[in-house]
């Protein structure tokens, strides 16, 4: 075949020489009438001009056969040395076996190398060439490798006249264990061992010194022999004896395996494969042939321009591609050995490089990584079986649920939990509530973290709620309102947790009541649990006063409003009934007392049902208040709450009480007796409006002289002050008294400045209003003949020449719509006046007409009287 791929080259034992093309229909044939054994195509065949190819078989020819103007013509190179076995062609040298090179440009023989001394019959086992390079030709013949190096002669030697201008030096023997089928060159950088370790050893077998220069310049490609051994199984085919008389020696032996080996430049082993030929031991060394292939560039990084080679072993039966070993090949062997998790580095490593190459591998890493985890868990290694499961099952939700419910069976749930995926993907929620129920059992406070972390829609919170709640109902001290076990206290708050997931803030609420959770209220308001709280109001009050404690222990400044649990409940009472809550507040009065204080603060009527008990708690609870409900309060019983007053000696209560009952007498003794307090006095009789409580006032007054000063300090309306002065008895010292007077005289000429100032302030207001009343008499207004009556609603022109009354008021009415309009008479006829009939003519008979008028009408404006009256009329 020649380089381009499109010229294949066959020979045949019939003679027949057949050059076939691909790609076109020139097929050029040849019969050289004798067995061919090899062929050659030219380099570049399908560049040449003149498709040259050289053929040899068992007629002892070498033959050119060059492509002319008349067609092909033959031209033999060498002959009379017997069969030709094998020829190869590089560039302008041809080498042929009987280990002969011959230059083409020269037209010359270069060499000759004979066989090697004592070597076995050259039909039995053929002689391999293969040129390396354009220099370089390996030869392998029976057990021995040659490796020639062709060179230029000197100037000298070269002008000679028929001395070829190239020779010929060997430059390596090697001595085999067995017969070479094949050579090939190897790259030793394409081997299994192509890390830069494992170069410089085979650098070091190849020197065969063990050393190997760290400045020495890294050669581009270093080589070894790539060998198709084959072992004969008959010796008497290698000692030439033969012919025997034993049965047992002349019977056919079968062959051994072909093998692969990678042999040095030093000449050692570094490496060898046994081949799967089918019928190897029918076969013998003649049969195979070993063959290189330059392929395309090797899938590595993108900047790389190496071309892969791989290697083809031919059989009678088989065709076996050779390639080099990879990385791949090496996962494969540690994954034999169970070292798997160098395997699975490998893996990674080589996949970073090819996703960074834009390339993808065929090796299932998943795959492998399950042999390992199963390999882990049968060694009992849970802990690093659970930290590759995440790399293995990846997104597989299935192989996930498998790998949890293998550690769940071996009681080893606890390894892999750390390692559950919760999204991307999402298992099924049995996985997550076996989890949960593991944590119930086993670790209640990662299963409180794990609630909250965990997103809520991957397992069935309600099936959740029910294990918890179950382990709370057997807890010690779920029972009592505050948790006092570590259990209890972290039960609830899952409870809590779980509740508010499942959108049932309502249920959450009591937990988060008795943990004492500071969001409660942001909750009820938030989500409208004022009805959930109806039954929680003891709870709410008592968490609210725990919190307002802990800060004040905490040194923060409480404000005196009242507490926030207290303003929800009276805030909703259309939701939170009353009722209930001061049934729940009973066995705690002071809650019970702020309570109905802010009830009452936001409406009194509100309270009125518990206004007795309103009193008992004010006096207990905030005794300086309780005299302010009793001013604003109509509801409760004045004899309990004179009562209770009284057995706490509440005497300003007690005073109001009695006021309140009739009794001002007694009220009034107790004000001077116990409070002594004159001015509270005085202000009680004027509450009262009582002369006699005066009476008695001024009588107890008549031996305390404190008493009769603040009385004469604070004379008014109701204390004449001459009768103060006369009860005064003589002889009585009175400490300032004359203050007393001087401030009485002073009073009383104030009096008198402010009465004289009133009546010269109402004087003038008096003048003012006479005035604006005149003028609005006597300025005109608007009136047309549509303007409505204000007694009948027609207008003042109907009828037509009926007689209309204007009054100073300015309402004009119709005279028949005055009281006894009827007898009013009749406005006098101008025409009939004009002549002296029925009345006065000019100005005096209109006044005379009026002043009838006037006489008539007693009441005034009908308007004005019936607004007076209050529209009784």
């Amino acid at each position: 075949m020649d380089v381009t791929g499109d010229f294949i080259a066959t020979a045949s034992i019939d003679g027949q020489v057949v050059v076939h093309s691909l790609s076109g229909a020139d097929t050029p044939a040849f019969n050289m009438k004798r067995p061919v054994r090899t062929v050659a195509l030219e380099p570049n065949f399908a560049k040449s001009s003149t498709r040259s190819l050289i053929s040899g078989g068992m007629a002892g020819n070498l033959t050119l056969h060059e492509k002319g103007w008349l067609g092909y013509k033959e031209t033999i190179l060498h002959s009379g040395e017997g069969p030709i076995w094998q020829v190869r062609w590089r560039d302008n040298l041809v080498a042929w076996a009987n280990d002969l090179i011959y230059d083409t440009q020269s037209q010359t023989r270069i060499t000759f190398i004979d066989r090697p001394a004592d070597s076995p019959r050259a039909d039995l086992f053929k002689c391999t060439l293969h040129w390396q390079d354009s220099s370089t030709l390996l030869i392998g013949w029976a057990d021995q490798i040659k490796v020639a190096r062709i060179r230029a002669r000197s100037r000298k030697a070269s002008s000679a006249s028929g001395v070829s201008p190239l020779l010929v030096e060997i430059t390596a023997v090697f001595q085999l264990d067995c017969m070479i089928s094949g050579i090939v060159p190897h790259l030793l950088s394409q081997t299994a061992a192509s890390s830069s370790s494992l170069f410089e050893d085979a650098l070091k077998k190849a020197k065969g010194d063990g050393s190997v220069r760290s400045n020495a310049p890294k050669p581009p490609a270093l080589t070894a022999f790539l060998v198709l051994a084959y072992t004969p199984p008959d010796t008497s085919l290698l000692t030439g004896n033969e012919a025997t008389s034993d049965r047992a020696e002349q019977a056919r032996k079968q062959a051994e395996r072909p093998e692969l080996r990678i042999i040095s430049r030093a000449g050692e082993e570094l490496a060898a494969d046994a081949l799967g030929i089918t019928n190897y031991e029918r076969w013998n060394c003649n049969d195979y042939i070993l063959v290189d292939i330059e392929a395309g560039p090797i899938k590595a990084t993108a900047a790389s321009t190496a071309r892969e080679r791989y290697y083809i072993v031919l059989s009678p039966k088989d065709l076996v591609v050779v390639k080099p070993r990879d990385w791949r090949d090496h996962v494969a062997w540690l994954v034999e050995r169970k070292r798997y998790e160098e395997a699975l580095e490998e893996i990674e490593r080589r996949s970073d490089e090819a996703d960074a190459a834009g390339e993808k591998d065929a090796v299932d890493a998943v795959q492998i990584g399950q042999r390992y985890i199963e390999h882990l868990v049968a060694e009992g290694d849970f802990a690093k079986a659970a930290r590759l499961c995440p790399k293995v099952c990846g997104q597989d939700t299935k192989r996930w649920e498998d790998w949890i419910f293998v550690f769940a069976q071996k009681h080893q749930l606890q390894a892999i939990i750390p390692y559950i995926p919760t999204e991307s993907p999402t298992l099924g929620p049995l996985v997550y509530e076996i989890v949960l129920t593991y944590f119930l059992a086993h670790d209640r406070q990662a299963l409180l973290q794990t609630i909250k972390t965990w997103p809520k829609g991957i397992y069935d919170i309600a099936a959740v709620i029910v294990a918890v709640q179950s382990e709370l109902d057997r807890a010690p001290s779920s029972s009592t309102t505050k948790p006092t076990g570590p259990d209890t206290v972290i039960l609830m708050e899952c409870l809590a947790e779980l509740y508010t997931l499942n959108r049932q803030p309502g249920k959450a609420l009591p937990y988060f009541l008795r943990l004492r959770r500071p969001n409660v209220f942001d909750l009820i308001r938030e989500n409208n649990l004022f009805t959930d709280v109806q039954d929680q109001a003891l709870l709410l009050v008592e968490f609210d006063q725990e919190l307002r404690e802990k800060r004040k222990s905490e040194g923060e400044e409480i404000d005196t409003d009242p507490v926030a649990a207290i303003t929800l409940l009276v805030d909703h009472i259309h939701s939170i009934p009353i009722g209930r809550v001061v049934q729940q507040l009973q066995s705690r009065p002071a809650y019970l007392y702020l309570y109905l204080d802010a009830l009452f603060h936001k409406d009194p009527h509100l309270t009125s049902a518990y206004a007795d008990t309103q009193v008992k708690l004010y006096a207990e609870y905030a005794p300086r208040r309780l005299i302010d409900f009793l001013r604003a309060s109509n509801y409760y019983n004045l004899e309990d709450a004179y009562n209770v007053c009284n057995e706490r000696d509440l005497v300003p209560e007690m005073v109001f009480l009695l006021g309140r009952m009739g009794n001002n007498k007694k009220a009034l003794n107790l004000i001077i007796e116990r409070l002594g307090d004159v001015n509270r006095a005085i202000d009680f009789a004027k509450e009262q409006h009582d002369d006699d409580l005066w009476e008695d006032l001024l009588r107890y007054s008549e031996t305390r002289p404190p008493f009769i000063r603040g009385l004469l300090e604070n004379v008014g309306a109701e204390i004449d002050p001459i009768r103060l002065i006369r009860r005064i008895k003589n002889g009585l010292e009175i400490p300032g008294l004359k203050g007393a007077l001087i401030k009485i005289l002073h009073d009383f000429n104030l009096q008198v400045s402010l009465l004289e100032g009133c009546q010269t302030i109402l004087n003038g207001d008096c003048a003012d209003l006479v005035l604006k009343l005149h003028k609005n008499q006597t300025s005109g207004f608007f009136l047309s003949a549509k303007t409505p009556c204000p007694i009948c609603s027609l207008p003042i022109s109907q009828p037509a020449h009926g007689l209309a009354l204007l009054f100073l008021c300015r309402h004009v009415v119709h005279a028949h719509c005055v009281d006894h309009g009827e007898e009013l008479p009749h406005q006098p006829d101008p025409t009939l006046v004009g002549m002296g009939i029925g009345g006065q003519p000019g100005l005096s008979g209109k006044i005379a007409f009026t002043a009838i008028l006037r006489a008539k009408i007693t009441q005034g404006c009908p308007v004005c009287h019936q607004k007076s009256e209050g529209d009784r009329t």
